[in-house]
């Protein structure tokens, strides 16, 4: 790969080399998502990292995140935006411990296809809660979510039986595009 090589041409070979078929997007209707250029700070996430979201969508978690507070939510961000790099990461870490692509695919987007690639996708929890886990489901945090994080233009898109194949992810959630 060539730093100038086109994203779509980068993608293709990062498939190619983690074992993907190439036809992934056409086959899963996962749209090919760009890495977001323009990142601000949102602070340190749980584990103390320091987290990006795109300067609107920072906007918007941070008003979500204190009106939850106002209610006595607390709201815990464990990631949000995700280079391809770290993407490819995951993947290889987790195709060395021994998992199928196929086993992979349902839980992990391939590198180009994972929301958080556009700094427009975080994943929370709540103190208590295993993170990246269906038990989320069952906190005052994602009920708290599920009444108003559409006030702040977030949704939850990977609901059970989604469209795209992906097990169910009550922690992802990912801000509309901005409407002008």
């Amino acid at each position: 790969m060539t730093p100038h090589q086109p994203y779509e041409e980068r993608i293709a070979a990062i498939l190619l080399e983690l074992g993907i078929p190439a036809t992934y997007g056409s086959h899963s209707g996962v749209p090919l998502h760009r890495e977001a250029a323009d990142l601000v700070s949102v602070g340190a996430d749980m584990y103390g990292r320091d987290q990006r979201l795109t300067p609107d969508v920072a906007t918007r978690w941070q008003a979500m995140q204190a009106a939850a507070a106002q209610q006595g939510v607390s709201l815990l961000l464990v990631s949000g935006f995700r280079s391809v790099a770290y993407q490819r990461q995951i993947w290889e870490r987790k195709l060395a411990a021994g998992e199928s692509v196929a086993q992979i695919l349902r839980v992990s987007a391939p590198p180009g296809y994972s929301e958080h690639h556009t700094g427009r996708a975080i994943d929370l929890t709540a103190l208590g809660c295993d993170t990246l886990t269906e038990e989320f489901e069952g906190t005052p945090e994602f009920a708290w979510l599920a009444a108003h994080a559409g006030e702040f233009g977030f949704s939850m898109p990977y609901s059970r039986h989604n469209r795209y194949g992906f097990i169910y992810e009550p922690w992802h959630w990912s801000a509309n595009e901005t409407v002008a």
